[in-house]
């Protein structure tokens, strides 16, 4: 009776407006991150220029991506301003956060955790992993839990397994040594089973087994997100990808129901079973998020279009999550407003950067969520359409922390995300890599020709990547250097200072002309061409 009660509470709340249960579910007493305790190199978030909209993943990665942006003629402090333009119509901010705070999968936001942390190491077979060892595995997985605010780590255990497909993962003898640690470890309140995603029946195996709540990388990363989350794409994202939790969630209720004869009864006059009708609710909510979703698709394609009719070259900036992204873009933009923080996924939503390059030509930089390894298909799929923005960039640039142990494992991980994605092949020839925090290594030599090592820190080797990102630029772009002959009695030069840019002005006094060399696209060149022969014209029958 107690697990009937439940269910149809849970049933009340999938139908009620979110009004009335923001008190039950405030962001507020559920989650806060905080900066994890390594040197303050990071990646982080930033409100400069948001496109407001979509995080980005694939494979083995997330980002999201927000999509509004704001141009203006005056480039002293990066060109952009955070402007969200998120007033207009097209979604109202209640509707987002009504689906948004709707309903929170139980458990893994109420108050204080005190974390025991497994994992299991996988000796052979298709899970088992080659490029990285459980050490380094299990190091992430305490910095996931660390980066949660009033989570604790109260211990941790490597266990070996040569069945990860069975329902206890583990063998006969190493699960009951398991359970009784557990059980005699004091002040657990919650397990962190260190997989991608434990089916339904593995974890209300564990849950009966340890009387405890059992985690997944799966709802921890979905957690931290939730914690992060700021823009309404990001929540709305966040909001579709907990869907497989609410239907976990609810399978293990009704099969406990079940077991006490009463799962299988019919509600109302529909025939419905209780099930079906809790099926039907999340199936009616991930549809309303899909088609909210849809509608920031749809608006962030507009601003997509606006961006290339500006003609701004796009540099997306990618890489492992906490790999230190946003300082450098901070380092190559000279954006005060930027703050890294030394904290996994700090940056959650797509933000925009003015910079300029040697050459004085404006590019935009992307600062784009960061990746990781081992994420369920599930996860990715709710978050795949905001990587969509770096199909359209100009160039990427990968950044890796090449302090980190696990550098080699974490450049694969990107690599495979990247294809996932189905990135051009343009882009993917062209990409660049970055070795950033050179200034944590003594004495550090490359050993990868086309590698630009650097310190964002130190904003050391930045001049030598700012080079390259140029030449990179004007190439895909197919931007044109060119010398050309204006008047200097027509608005020739002003016209070229605001369309291209213009790297050298050699005056004619003599003539009252000027040789000017520009970087300038083919569009605006035609442009030019078409306009200023038409003034030359108009200006010699005049003086006839």
């Amino acid at each position: 009776m107690i697990a009937l009660t439940r269910i149809y509470s849970q049933l009340l709340l999938l139908q009620r407006p979110c009004a009335r249960i923001w008190q039950t579910t405030t962001r507020s007493t559920i989650c806060r991150p905080t900066p994890l305790h390594t040197p303050v190199h990071a990646a982080a978030a930033s409100n400069t220029l948001r496109i407001t909209g979509a995080p980005i993943l694939q494979s083995r990665a997330f980002g999201l991506s927000a999509c509004s942006f704001k141009y203006t003629d005056d480039f002293s402090h990066g060109g952009f301003t955070d402007e969200d333009e998120e007033d207009e119509d097209f979604i109202e901010d209640s509707e987002v956060e009504e689906l948004f705070l709707e309903q929170v999968p139980k458990g893994i936001g109420e108050g204080q955790h005190r974390i025991f942390i497994v994992h299991p190491d996988v000796k052979w077979g298709s899970r088992k992993q080659y490029l990285t060892t459980a050490e380094l595995m299990m190091a992430e997985a305490v910095g996931l839990v660390n980066t949660l605010d009033n989570w604790t780590v109260v211990d941790k255990i490597i266990l070996s397994t040569k069945t990860p497909e069975k329902k206890r993962i583990f063998g006969k003898g190493n699960f009951q040594s398991l359970t009784e640690k557990i059980r005699q470890t004091a002040g657990i309140t919650a397990v962190f089973v260190n997989v991608e995603r434990l089916s339904p029946l593995s974890e209300r195996e564990f849950e009966e087994a340890w009387g405890l709540k059992v985690f997944d990388r799966y709802s921890v990363v979905l957690h931290i997100f939730r914690c992060n989350a700021r823009t309404k794409e990001a929540k709305l994202q966040i909001s579709l990808a907990e869907i497989p939790l609410l239907r976990s969630c609810l399978r293990n209720e009704i099969a406990n129901l079940d077991q006490q004869g009463g799962g299988t009864r019919y509600i109302g006059g529909s025939g419905e079973t209780l099930l079906e009708v809790q099926q039907r609710l999340l199936k009616e909510r991930e549809m309303k998020i899909r088609s909210a979703l849809e509608k920031l698709r749809k608006k962030r394609h507009l601003r997509r279009s606006q961006r290339k009719h500006k003609e701004f070259p796009i540099v997306s900036v990618l890489g492992y999550t906490n790999c230190g992204k946003t300082t450098l873009i901070k380092a190559l933009t000279g954006d005060s407003g930027l703050q890294p923080r030394n904290q996994l996924f700090a940056t959650l939503d797509v933000t925009m950067h003015a910079g300029q390059l040697p050459s004085h030509m404006t590019v935009l930089y992307v600062d784009t969520i960061g990746f990781l390894s081992q994420l369920p298909h599930q996860l990715i799929d709710s978050f795949s359409a905001t990587l969509e923005d770096i199909k359209h960039s100009d160039l990427l640039i990968h950044v890796r922390d090449i302090s980190h142990p696990e550098t080699v494992n974490q450049k694969v991980n990107v690599q495979n995300i990247l294809k996932n994605l189905q990135i051009p092949d343009r882009l993917m020839n062209s990409m660049i890599e970055v070795h950033n925090k050179i200034d944590l290594i003594d004495n550090y030599q490359c050993v990868e020709p086309d590698a630009f090592p650097i310190s964002a820190l130190e904003e050391r080797g930045l001049a030598e990547l700012k080079n390259k990102v140029e030449k990179e630029i004007v190439a895909s772009t197919g931007k044109h250097i060119l010398d050309l002959k204006v008047d200097l009695s027509t608005p020739q030069l002003s016209w070229l200072y605001k369309e291209a840019t213009v790297q050298d002005v050699n005056v004619i006094a003599d003539e009252g002309s000027a040789i000017v060399r520009v970087i300038i696209s083919t569009a605006a060149y035609g442009r030019y061409k078409k306009l200023f022969t038409f003034w030359s014209q108009t200006a010699s029958s005049g003086n006839k």
